[in-house]
């Protein structure tokens, strides 16, 4: 039988939702809604499926970007693809942005940074199975840059370009850059694909944000 599967990543401004049957894409869609996704969603996930004769209850897993990024963004996606999973009784699986995005890569070792804002990043390294060699963090580019491995690898990002100046005179100078669309959805997909067929995908109720850093309701709790 071959898998199918609704993703969503409403993680930053410009989100997506996919359909896949498999590993075959069969339609990525951008969103795009500057007052927010939770007015849309439900109707944009409604159109997509009713063009490929979909029902609601037809995905054998529902997957959602997971963070990092707009607090609000991905409890509005998390919350929708848990609802639906609880609705239909179908398994859920979270994904990590980062770990979406190294997916672009062709190198062995793939170092992914995301702006976190605040004079930040997000940054993690994948091989190219996926897995994590250097944990998510979030702190200042140059920071994160003495963190990451000896040897060759590419950076990964959807924009690399503010960055490109602090690796003048590094040993990361003419590292290859590889430019990850905006659209995650696809990506994020073909890894809950991965993960349903391994038998990781699991009660949509497990699944949780990947905010990497707290929000600020919360540092001020913590400091006040």
């Amino acid at each position: 039988m071959t898998e199918l599967i609704l993703a969503v990543d409403t993680t930053h401004e410009f989100g997506s939702l996919a359909l896949l049957r498999g590993t075959e894409v069969l339609e990525e869609t951008l969103l795009h809604s500057p007052e927010g996704f939770g007015q849309i969603l439900f109707a944009r996930i409604a159109e997509l499926l009713g063009r490929h004769g979909w029902r609601a209850a037809d995905p054998d897993c529902f997957a959602a970007a997971s963070g990092p990024g707009s607090f609000t963004g991905v409890r509005i996606g998390l919350a929708c693809v848990k609802g639906l999973a609880e609705a239909t009784s179908k398994p859920a699986v979270a994904v990590s942005n980062l770990a979406a995005m190294a997916t672009f890569g062709s190198a062995a070792l793939r170092a992914v940074v995301l702006d976190a804002r605040r004079g930040e990043v997000y940054g993690a390294v994948y091989d190219a199975c996926g897995a994590a060699v250097s944990p998510e963090t979030v702190m200042p580019f140059m920071a994160w840059l003495q963190t990451l491995p000896l040897g060759e690898f590419e950076f990964v990002s959807m924009d690399f370009s503010p960055f490109a100046p602090a690796l003048a005179g590094t040993r990361f100078a003419g590292m290859a850059v590889t430019t990850a669309p905006r659209a995650l959805a696809a990506a994020v997909g073909l890894i809950a694909c991965e993960q349903l067929r391994e038998g990781h995908a699991g009660d949509p109720a497990g699944i949780d944000a990947n905010y990497v850093r707290r929000s600020d309701a919360e540092l001020y709790w913590k400091e006040w």
